[in-house]
């Protein structure tokens, strides 16, 4: 007959069998997740590369936020080619998002470093996003403030800043990017705010889209405030102090 000794060894061993069965298996998960993750988001990059994106979730939450005001479904874009984009429109989006665009690997760290410390200081989140970063996030994220996305978007912004060259990058960006309320892409916002093509934005103009990006829903390319004009002002300022943008 077994000692109470014995009894309480062999449930010890079994307690931590089972224990370490379960890490292990966890562990695994883990790191099937894992590689499934890496997997997938190194597809859906090289897929990107050569493929114009359809939709992000962003085009589908405003959408759904459209049906729940009772407003009819609108996502209305049209993909432009990078060549058919007016060089006015590129200059304007690097002089308004990131002046150091064709230099830097995709993280402008002095902006980041500025951001960090306002968020010290503050509650509300506020990003030191480059244009590739903001792709990134455009193109294969949610929509969202948090560190966990923040953390996604430095990893999907490394990878395009790998895969993509900056042209590409910049014809995504202004491809898919939100220019107002269910417009989304500079084609579709240069005719609804101009009545033009993207290839024909003057330089004006193309400060004027560029000054909403950072919030289309509430500003307007065509009624701009005191506050907008002065930044259409200063982004059309930068266009002029930019050297050749060779992509």
């Amino acid at each position: 007959m077994a000692t109470k000794a014995q009894t309480r060894k062999s449930n010890s061993k079994t307690k931590g069998f089972f224990n370490n069965g379960i890490v292990r298996l966890v562990l695994r998960i883990i790191k099937l997740i894992a590689i499934v993750f890496v997997a997938a988001s190194l597809f859906g990059v090289l897929l990107f590369k050569f493929v114009n994106p359809p939709f992000t979730w962003l085009m589908i939450q405003r959408g759904f936020e459209r049906k729940a005001d009772g407003k009819d479904w609108k996502i209305d874009k049209q993909w432009v080619d990078f060549d058919n984009i007016a060089d006015n429109m590129k200059r304007a989006a690097v002089a308004a998002e990131d002046q150091t665009f064709l230099e830097n690997h995709g993280f402008d760290f002095k902006a980041i470093e500025r951001a960090i410390q306002k968020n010290a200081k503050s509650k509300k989140l506020i990003g030191g996003s480059t244009i590739s970063q903001q792709t990134a996030k455009n193109v294969f994220l949610y929509p969202g403030r948090s560190f966990v996305r923040k953390g996604f978007e430095a990893w999907f912004t490394i990878l395009i800043e790998a895969f993509w060259s900056k042209k590409r990058i910049m014809e995504v960006y202004l491809n898919v990017i939100e220019m107002g309320d269910g417009i989304y892409g500079i084609e579709a916002a240069s005719r609804a705010y101009f009545h033009k093509p993207a290839a024909q934005l003057t330089r004006r103009q193309a400060a004027a889209i560029a000054v909403i990006f950072p919030s289309p829903l509430r500003w307007s390319a065509t009624k701009p405030t005191r506050y907008l004009r002065h930044r259409q002002y200063l982004i059309m300022k930068n266009m002029r102090r930019l050297g050749p943008l060779e992509f």
